[in-house]
């Protein structure tokens, strides 16, 4: 992809970052920290839906887009399995939506059972239909996708707040569950023609058998990377407190600004890294792509190490902790991304059986860690274990990468990463008590990474000096 089809994607995750952020002081001020936690909970449910109904399917779509003569046969490989066993399993729930609603909330609601149900099924089509776009590089229609349920979402809650009113629990899922539905209506006329076309063709069985061998592996791979991202909240909801765990949600829904980095990042790069293995990829490429993504991520966890004190001045106080949580957080999306541009072997290997070794060694090491320090720490452990099971997580992954298809210098990865974990676990778990010392690791950090990567700033300077003179 070009720069421009690069900013055009980078619309949606943008411009969904900004309504985030303006969303969050209104939930915040407008809610419990309870009802917070409890909508954390529906984002648990949403993920493992995608992980679990896709069956890997959506990753082998990907992966054989380029390659593929009938790319609506290919659709429908891809969608048709998981879309009918989440209906089964939406049937089945329909019957008792009120025990759903309690599983989740701890409140017996059929109406926010229902709404949960609906969000399920929204969501996995969404998944799909996006990804037509994506391959595509049809930027804009895939940017609005992402952009319109969160404007929604903002309008609805902001509603709230105007007409002093829907400060109930069940407002909060409609708002959630109207912003996934527009997605899907978005989706489906945006690639009318191609689910159309995939209506009327035949299911490939033999392609189907490849796509889920290819798939399979990374439902386990995916399940456990979603108890990676989840296990803290789930632990929080078990064994701490759902003000605990509201307060854990808005400090990641505030590291989820580096969800930008990490979406534009992984919907630019999977579609370029294997149009490169199908022409024949330069391995100096993809090199230079990692050296670029490290020293953003650095770069970032300096930042957010060195000023996250301004966010206390937009929470109301009952979220003051935040402050010392947020650096942590930040460890999913971005050790994430850099493990996408270090990993990128297994895939081009067709290795994905381990990403799963990789996924079930890090969710036993978070497993492990919330056991231990949730009960004691809440919020502040749930954090700092999730920053470290995701740095093994980063380690293992580059590492299997390294052995399957090619070796390449590591150990600045390595180093540079693990002090940005270090300061990071510090900070969540002894908060303001050695806030002068953190804030200096924090500076020299940043200075040695300016040396470090000196010439990717020269690079971006002689850019920037182009565009504006």
């Amino acid at each position: 992809m070009n720069a421009r089809k690069i900013a055009v994607f980078s619309i949606g995750p943008l411009g969904g970052a900004l309504l985030g952020l303006i969303s969050l002081p209104i939930v915040a001020w407008l809610y419990s920290a309870e009802d917070v936690g409890r909508l954390a909970m529906l984002q648990v449910a949403l993920g493992l839906c995608m992980q679990l109904f896709s069956l890997g399917l959506d990753q082998a779509y990907v992966r054989e887009y380029h390659e593929s003569q009938n790319r609506p046969r290919l659709l429908k490989a891809a969608v048709l399995p998981g879309l009918a066993v989440l209906w089964l399993v939406a049937l089945i729930f329909l019957l008792a939506p009120g025990q759903l609603s309690l599983l989740l909330f701890d409140v017996n609601d059929a109406a926010i059972g229902v709404l949960v149900i609906i969000c399920l099924i929204a969501t996995l089509l969404s998944r799909f239909l996006s990804l037509i776009l994506r391959m595509q590089e049809r930027g804009l229609a895939f940017s609005m996708g992402q952009l319109l349920p969160k404007l929604i979402f903002v309008a609805i809650v902001g509603g709230y707040y105007l007409f002093s009113f829907g400060r109930d629990f069940t407002y909060l899922v409609f708002a959630q569950a109207a912003s996934v539905i527009m997605v899907a209506l978005v989706y489906l006329w945006g690639t009318r023609t191609e689910w159309l076309s995939a209506i009327t063709e035949k299911l490939d069985w033999s392609q189907l058998r490849g796509m889920l061998s290819y798939g399979m592996p990374l439902v386990v791979g995916g399940l456990s990377f979603w108890g990676l991202t989840m296990l803290d909240r789930l632990f929080l909801r078990s064994m701490s407190t759902f003000s605990e765990l509201g307060i854990y949600s808005i400090a990641s829904s505030i590291a989820g600004v580096a969800m930008i980095f990490q979406s534009v990042f992984s919907t630019v790069w999977a579609p370029t890294v294997y149009k490169w293995a199908a022409e024949g990829i330069e391995p100096e490429r993809v090199d230079l792509v990692t050296e670029y993504v490290l020293a953003a991520v650095v770069f970032m966890f300096c930042a957010v190490g060195l000023f996250s004190w301004v966010i206390t001045y937009f929470l109301p106080p009952a979220y003051h902790s935040v402050e010392y949580l947020v650096t942590a957080c930040m460890g999913y999306p971005l050790l994430y991304t850099l493990s996408e541009a270090t990993s990128v072997g297994l895939g081009i290997a067709r290795r994905t059986k381990l990403l799963m070794l990789a996924s079930i060694i890090a969710v036993a090491v978070s497993l492990i860690g919330n056991l231990l320090l949730v009960p004691r720490y809440g919020a502040a452990g749930a954090s700092a274990v999730t920053i470290v099971a995701f740095w093994l997580y980063f380690v293992l992954r580059t590492e299997l990468s390294a052995r399957v298809w090619r070796s390449f210098p590591r150990m600045g990865l390595y180093g540079m990463t693990f002090v940005c974990v270090l300061l990071s676990v510090t900070g969540a778990l002894v908060k303001s008590k050695m806030g002068l010392i953190l804030n200096f690791g924090w500076l020299l950090l940043l200075l040695l990474a300016v040396f470090f990567f000196k010439e990717i700033l020269m690079k971006l300077l002689r850019k920037i000096r182009i565009l504006v003179f």
